[in-house]
């Protein structure tokens, strides 16, 4: 670090800069001199060209406008059709961040307003959303960032310190291994060592919801040594993928995290509603809201096709998955171009109703860790036409006959795919207008969604932005907020849709519905995305109709009469063909492929799959397997 700073420094004017500091892997240089804040000549521009580092000039916090003047100057730049919710100064790091419903009019034609702003205030501008929906998690995150703006910039500045400060283990050879320490051979508990001569990342560190005897990562593996982690890889917000994160910071790990931002909010509102179910259901949860908010406090998110160091020999670059909000591809470069890994998390090749497709195209690639949920020879899903024409049939049948539609459905993801489709056949007259209850966390996710469009495909974007008619804020849709609103709707309301958690219908408000509206023939059923082996959904798809239901200290026994329908799986998965499709498309051409997260038999079918067809080289790991890719 001090090498690199000292060349940095040798080609700036002499007395300009004040001091020095690290944002992670990006480099802060300040300076008291408000003239050359502000016009440095282009010369931040060629350090950045030289040294390949994200390099960013501000000014000394002792030099900024005071803030009670600034946000004055803010208010009068700013038109007030942009919405300024909020306005919060950075004051350790000469920030102000700008909420504003509409960024766009903030920011201004060619970010001019931004301009305007760091020239009268001396301070940097960064513009959030407000989402149009409300969201006291969105807030209650970006309140926790800002009340530990001073521990977060320590943070930082040491996450830079372990990416500049050289090598700390002795190198004798390069090499690079990969340990299963989850999902090998399974649907769950991702969570992949990586290592390094130099580096200890974890790629994912989720728990698998359908086991308890086999739930976490075998974190007891002689590989892994919680006390030598650099950093955490977290490609999206699902809890197979996350659920074990705030335990890392439990049993004291106080490294980095890396993913989106949307990815972050969705991931702590999933680890908060673990939280607070176990507590209702009289169990001890893993950890509590503030390991949780510890997670939050050392995340760093990062946009799509943003380069990063991560560590001294490790960079990654996220890129579109297409599975759920944020989810992300993880790109590593390892090594001064010794070999370069794509791990594809949860992937989608086609495009759906609310995301694009995943990417295809990389810098370079030799490795591929890629999915296999669907991976298996007869796993081929429906055309997503098909998918929208049986749910409005079920629909209109359902309510012919006075019924209710169950649809249970993953918190993020599968709900709001299910909530634009319901909306689009509405509004394109193909449905009369009905009401559609959201229960569970599916409400505060969609406000998520609202928050960061710009991870929506491109339809979903411009109806949003052009024709300002936002899906997720339709009056069809309902909030359910209490267990008194949930009974109303057992017992009041008539026939009407609802969309409740959890998808694999392991707990959460779907279970008290099918409770109390499982014995009535009229009502429906409709699964629509993945259940997993010896999960209630499962057990229930392959034909039982007899279920024990614990209420309070006794059970009670249902005999389910309700219509159920298997086949709808709006399925953020990529199936059989969108595999092998993603293979065949996969730019440059990897040379080996390792086959992950899919029941036994699936990963077997894929990895022999891809073998036959494209001639390259495929394993199928079982977990505690240690591979050597390089």
């Amino acid at each position: 670090m001090a090498d690199l700073l000292k060349e940095i420094l040798k080609l700036l004017p002499e007395g300009k800069i004040s001091d020095t500091a690290f944002e992670a892997a990006n480099i802060v240089l300040y300076t008291k001199d408000k003239d050359y804040f502000l016009d440095n000549g282009g010369i931040i521009r060629s350090l950045v060209q030289q040294f390949k580092k994200r390099i960013e000039l501000r000014i000394d916090p002792s030099a900024t406008v005071d803030t009670e003047k600034a946000e004055q100057i803010i208010r009068e730049v700013i038109p007030v059709e942009a919405g300024v919710s909020d306005i919060v100064f950075d004051q350790k790091r000469s920030r102000v961040l700008i909420h504003a419903e509409k960024p766009g009019l903030a920011i201004g034609k060619m970010g001019a307003l931004l301009q305007d702003i760091k020239a009268k205030t001396l301070w940097v501008p960064i513009i959030k959303r407000t989402p149009p929906i409300r969201s006291q998690l969105i807030e209650n995150i970006r309140a926790v960032l800002y009340q530990n703006s001073e521990e977060r910039r320590k943070f930082l500045d040491r996450v830079g310190h372990r990416i500049y400060d050289g090598w700390v283990r002795e190198r004798k050879s390069e090499w690079i291994r990969v340990t299963y320490l989850g999902s090998g051979r399974e649907v769950g508990r991702s969570c992949i060592f990586l290592q390094t001569p130099e580096s200890r990342i974890l790629l994912d560190c989720g728990i698998n919801v359908s086991s308890e005897k086999d739930a976490f990562p075998f974190f007891e593996a002689p590989e892994f040594d919680l006390n030598q982690l650099d950093a955490v890889i977290v490609t999206h917000a699902h809890f197979d993928h996350t659920g074990m994160l705030p335990y890392l910071y439990k049993m004291g790990y106080k490294g980095p995290v890396y993913m989106t931002a949307p990815s972050r909010d969705v991931a702590a509102l999933i680890l908060l509603d673990y939280v607070k179910m176990m507590k209702n259901e009289g169990k001890e949860p893993l950890y509590t809201s503030e390991e949780i908010k510890e997670l939050v406090k050392h995340t760093i998110c990062l946009d799509w096709e943003e380069v990063t160091d991560v560590t001294p020999d490790v960079r990654l670059t996220f890129y579109n998955a297409g599975h759920i909000l944020g989810s992300s591809m993880a790109h590593l470069h390892i090594g001064n171009g010794l070999h370069n890994l794509v791990y594809t998390g949860d992937m989608k090749f086609n495009r759906t109703r609310l995301l694009d497709g995943c990417v295809t195209r990389f810098p370079r690639v030799e490795t591929v860790l890629i999915e296999s949920t669907y991976g298996g020879k007869d796993c081929f899903l429906a055309p997503l036409q098909d998918g929208d024409e049986q749910l409005k049939n079920i629909i209109k049948t359902t309510f012919e006959r006075g019924g209710k539609v169950l649809i249970p459905a993953l918190a993020s993801g599968r709900a709001q795919e299910v909530m634009i489709l319901i909306e689009t056949l509405v509004r394109t007259g193909q449905l009369e207008k009905l009401p559609v209850y959201i229960d569970g966390m599916l409400w505060d996710i969609a406000a998520i969604h609202t928050a960061y469009p710009e991870f929506l495909n491109m339809l979903i974007r411009k109806q949003i932005f052009h024709k300002d008619n936002n899906p997720f804020l339709s009056d069809i849709f309902h909030r359910i907020g209490s267990a008194k609103e949930r009974q109303k709707v057992i017992e009041e309301t008539g026939s009407c849709v609802i969309i409740a958690t959890s998808g694999m219908m392991e707990g959460g408000p779907i279970v008290e519905y099918l409770r109390q509206l499982g014995d009535n023939p009229h009502n429906s059923m409709v699964f629509t995305c993945y259940q997993a082996e010896g999960t209630l959904g499962q057990r229930i798809k392959s034909g039982m109709r007899e279920i024990t239901f614990p209420v309070g200290s006794k059970t009670e026994i249902v005999e389910l009469k309700l219509e159920v329908h298997r086949s709808l799986e709006i399925s953020g998965h990529a199936d059989r063909r969108e595999l092998l499709s993603f293979i065949a498309k996969c730019m440059p051409r990897p040379k080996k492929i390792i086959i992950n997260h899919g029941e036994a038999s699936r990963c077997i079918d894929l990895a022999a799959g891809i073998h036959k067809q494209f001639r390259l080289e495929t394993i199928a790991p079982r977990n505690l397997d240690t591979l050597r890719i390089r």
